[in-house]
């Protein structure tokens, strides 16, 4: 009942929305003016008797005047406003705010699902990010055109396209595409479990930010992301039409509701239509009767039937928002087809969130996301979740180490996670009339060995808040030989601290970001706020490479010390891959490999296994590959497999019982296969778990 919205300022609505004074409904009830004033400024109630009266003048039940769940009688006409042009002259051929960024898929997915993060509403559970392209062609466009009321449009398209402007060329090409080729692409990002677009329709708020206004970030959340209010444009940036229309599911009522808050909000240059001049953007919605907003499209509160005939239906009460991009495509032009754009989709999020969609055993991950492409309401490419062990397992197996307590001060091992920590100097701020004292906030650095299936290793992936990554950087000082490595740097919230040095040090490095958020640098924000700011951001680089080396100079894989040097330099020992690709303490390591090359210029290779406890018996796949210096690394075939201790070997497979905690096998390369003369090229020895043979 908390939630009701008030009766006066609900009965004021329906008076404005029906275009009835106070006087008239007073006389309409036989009551005086005052009576009715009373009602609606909260100083007074009706009598119940008089709430069926009500009821039966604004058209309605009585349960609506009790729940003021929804406005009373029939629903106002859906249109389009425009904004007239200013009286003062000025023009503006396009928004600003959207060429701040690349105009390309991977731009819009990196922002806007920052933005779903920074408005995570139940910080039990992850925020769910959903893309999906749907391509329309045929009767589904033309329904789809008409519910979106396509000929109160056509006008105002026109006239935009005669700019000479970037803007008007882009719409022109938009508006070709679409009558030569007589198809539409949609693109639609839903998220759930987030905060939706709360507030009024003009006042501060999450909606007012989002639909009305341009460089206001209205992030109450000092754990965001973003700041500069510039994300929101992307979308409008990725419609060839600047068209993009809104869903929105509120996680607090507004006027009494919460769901299927629909607005739509078009961005054109200025232009002239039938004498008239207009400013620039346009809304759809419905036709405001607020004297000071008389005649403006403000959202309505839609019925199902509407959200589906403009393909906005959301498929769980989840609070959250969907925006729908109308004619989506890639500016950079690296994605036209369906399949394409869906491609790059995944490759964008998983890039840039994957520490955001890691999770620990007993901690949930902050943001789970999926992709899925549709022609005309049918799957194309069916709805794929993004799993960050994908292109990164490397990487998520470290913060999945650090999230559950599992790091260690050196590498000695395959699979281990080393955590160091790295001092950033947050100097004092630059207030007037006291000093402020810094802070030295301390940051982690997490380092493993890469994967073999890392497209990018040996770098710095650097994040603060919600995980996000901010930049990788290639470190500096290493010397010639280190072993292909991944390592994270977590600072901010991001190390999963909450005390005042993190807070200082999230400020700092927020304020040190541009609006692509994507490095830390000297920005006009941070100098003009902070002392000797660059030198501290120099110092914190320093650090992370001192603290690297720190580690990586410490590495001690344990190789067998007997043999020639040279031989043993053509060895080398990888970690396990399981078949989700992760690699750690869970799955078998291989821990010694002793190898020569033979009289027929074959590898024979003596390996053990360090197993883990496990319920069943292991079966493992043994590989062997070439390390080359640079491309992929061949893999070799097997001439002879043999078992040496507490192992089987069964069609090519090492079968390891149970309550075995160390396997050795012997191997040997099978000579046909190797690209090169086995003394040019070391080799690299691996196990993989293989599936249970069904019987």
């Amino acid at each position: 009942m908390e939630d009701i919205e008030d009766f006066g300022v609900w009965l004021a609505r329906q008076l404005r929305r029906n275009g009835m004074s106070q006087a008239e409904f007073a006389k309409n009830l036989d009551l005086s003016r005052a009576a009715v004033s009373a009602w609606v400024t909260g100083r007074a109630r009706p009598r119940p008797e008089m709430m069926v009266e009500i009821a039966r003048l604004l058209d309605t039940n009585l349960a609506t005047l009790i729940t003021r769940d929804a406005d009373a009688g029939s629903a106002r006409p859906i249109g389009w406003y425009h904004r007239s042009a200013h009286h003062d002259g000025g023009r503006e051929y396009g928004n600003a705010a959207a060429f701040a960024f690349d105009a390309n898929l991977a731009v819009l997915a990196r922002e806007v699902t920052q933005n779903s993060l920074d408005e995570r509403f139940d910080p039990r559970r992850p925020v769910r990010v959903r893309f999906t392209l749907h391509e329309l062609t045929g009767e589904h466009l033309h329904a789809f055109l008409s519910a979106l009321r396509w000929e109160e449009l056509e006008s105002h398209y026109a006239a935009a396209t005669q700019s000479r402007q970037k803007v008007g060329r882009v719409l022109a090409e938009g508006l070709r595409a679409l009558r030569e080729e007589s198809s539409l692409m949609l693109l639609r990002v839903d998220d759930y479990n987030a905060s939706g677009l709360t507030g009024p329709e003009y006042g501060d708020g999450r909606y007012a930010a989002v639909v009305r206004r341009q460089l206001d970030s209205h992030k109450s959340n000092d754990r965001a992301g973003g700041s500069y209010g510039l994300g929101k444009a992307t979308l409008w940036a990725a419609s060839r039409l600047g068209l993009v229309l809104i869903n929105s599911t509120l996680s607090e009522p507004h006027e009494g509701q919460t769901v299927r808050r629909v607005v739509g909000r078009l961005d054109l240059p200025w232009r002239e239509v039938d004498g008239i001049a207009y400013a620039g953007p346009a809304w759809l919605g419905e036709s405001d009767t607020e004297k000071e907003h008389e005649g403006v499209s403000r959202s309505w509160w839609a019925d199902e039937q509407a959200v589906a005939d403009l393909w906005l239906d959301r498929d769980s009460g989840d609070p959250g928002t969907s925006f729908l991009v109308v004619g989506a495509h890639d500016a950079a032009g690296n994605s036209d087809s369906l399949e394409e754009m869906h491609a790059a989709l995944r490759r964008a999020v998983a890039d840039n969130f994957w520490a955001a969609m890691t999770s620990g055993r007993s901690t949930p991950a902050m943001l789970e996301a999926s992709v899925r492409a549709l022609r005309n309401g049918d799957s194309v490419v069916p709805e794929q979740r993004i799993d960050p062990l994908d292109r990164h397992p490397a990487l998520a197996h470290a913060l999945r180490a650090y999230i559950d307590g599992e790091t260690v001060d050196e590498l000695t091992a395959g699979g281990q996670v080393a955590a160091a920590e790295v001092s950033l100097v947050v100097p004092a701020l630059r207030t007037s009339g006291r000093k402020v004292d810094g802070h030295n906030h301390r940051a982690v650095l997490l380092v493993t060995f890469a994967a073999d299936e890392d497209e990018e290793h040996s770098r710095i992936v650097c994040m603060r808040g919600t995980r996000m990554t901010v930049t990788a950087r290639r470190p500096r000082g290493l010397g010639l030989g280190a072993d292909p490595f991944q390592a994270v740097l977590l600072a901010g919230f991001a190390t999963g601290d909450d005390g005042e040095a993190t807070h200082a040090a999230e400020t700092f490095l927020r304020a040190a970001e541009p609006p692509e958020h994507d490095r830390w640098g000297a920005t006009e924000e941070l100098t003009a706020a902070y002392a000797n700011a660059p030198r501290r951001l120099t110092d914190f680089n320093t650090a992370m490479d001192s603290a690297l080396r720190g580690v990586i100079g410490r590495r001690n894989v344990g190789q067998d010390p007997t043999g020639p040097e040279v031989l043993r330099k053509l060895l080398r020992l990888d970690v396990p891959t399981a078949p989700s690709g992760r690699r750690g303490q869970g799955y078998p390591v291989v821990d010694r490999v002793v190898g020569k090359v033979d009289g027929d210029g074959a590898w024979t290779l003596d390996v053990t296994v360090t197993v883990p406890q496990r319920g069943g018996r292991w079966q493992l796949l043994p590989v062997v590959k070439f390390d080359v210096r640079s491309g992929g690394r061949p893999a070799l075939e097997w001439a002879e497999l043999s078992a040496r201790e507490n192992c089987a070997i069964v069609d090519g497979r090492i079968l390891v019982e149970p309550d075995v905690r160390s396997a050795r096998f012997e191997g040997v390369t099978a000579v046909g296969s190797h690209p090169v003369a086995a003394a040019m090229a070391g080799v690299i020895v691996d196990v993989q778990q293989a599936r249970e043979a069904s019987a």
